[in-house]
């Protein structure tokens, strides 16, 4: 068993541990620090459950090696709020009834997050596309669709420092 020692930052904290080589970085966020919020669903990169950010792109996080993000900034779903304060993302989820069982909802959050900084005013039509990676269980999409418009209108309504 190979290991090796990795530093990175995972939501703006400084990060320093010593890694088996063939950890998943889903692992790694669950076991190693205990942020429990990555699921995984599929293990295969489809369901995306396990979706997180790595320096700005949305990823699935059961298809990389910690090992592969030394230096990476990474931000998951606990890092998504600001203290008790939730991201205008997660409001627009609890207000519209988008979170369903909750198990898929971090990777919806956060493909969310990176598709509408991209994106700041989608059509229908694009929050379907930009979500389509991602599998839920419930088959709650409509839901999820409503609050991913009502969080692209908040996030253009937000004060500069709450866009992202």
């Amino acid at each position: 068993m190979k290991e090796r020692t990795i530093r990175l930052s995972v939501n703006d904290q400084p990060y320093e541990r010593t890694v088996e080589v063939r950890k998943t970085l889903a692992d790694f966020l669950r076991e190693d620090l205990d942020l429990t919020g990555t699921h995984l669903g599929c293990e295969h990169g489809v369901c995306g459950a396990c979706t997180v950010v790595v320096n700005g792109e949305a990823v699935r996080s059961c298809l990389l090696f910690a090992v592969q993000l030394e230096g990476a900034s990474i931000l998951t779903v606990e890092g998504l709020a600001d203290g008790d304060n939730l991201h205008p993302i997660q409001e627009a989820f609890w207000e519209h009834h988008g979170l369903q069982c909750g198990f898929c909802t971090p990777g919806f959050l956060l493909t969310l997050y990176c598709f509408l900084k991209e994106t700041p005013r989608p059509s229908e039509a694009e929050i379907r596309e930009a979500i389509s990676g991602n599998l839920c269980r419930c088959t709650g999409y409509h839901n999820i669709v409503i609050a991913a418009r009502a969080a692209a209108e908040k996030l253009a309504s937000a004060p500069a420092g709450r866009r992202t």
